[in-house]
């Protein structure tokens, strides 16, 4: 599954618009994405965990 799946995905369970589930999927990865960059984790139950952690190159 790609972006433009999951897009379609989203649209038809939630029985919105690719437009709104495009906008909603690309808020969600913006504020995870922020999070992550302040060096918070971001866990959502029952489907995973991220953070960032340093590792030598």
């Amino acid at each position: 599954m790609n972006k433009t799946d999951l897009i379609d995905a989203m649209a038809e369970h939630a029985g919105i618009t690719k437009a709104a589930a495009k906008k909603a999927l690309e808020c969600a990865l913006i504020e995870i994405e922020g999070a992550l960059q302040k060096g918070n984790r971001v866990s959502l139950v029952g489907f995973g965990s991220w953070s960032v952690s340093k590792r030598a190159a």
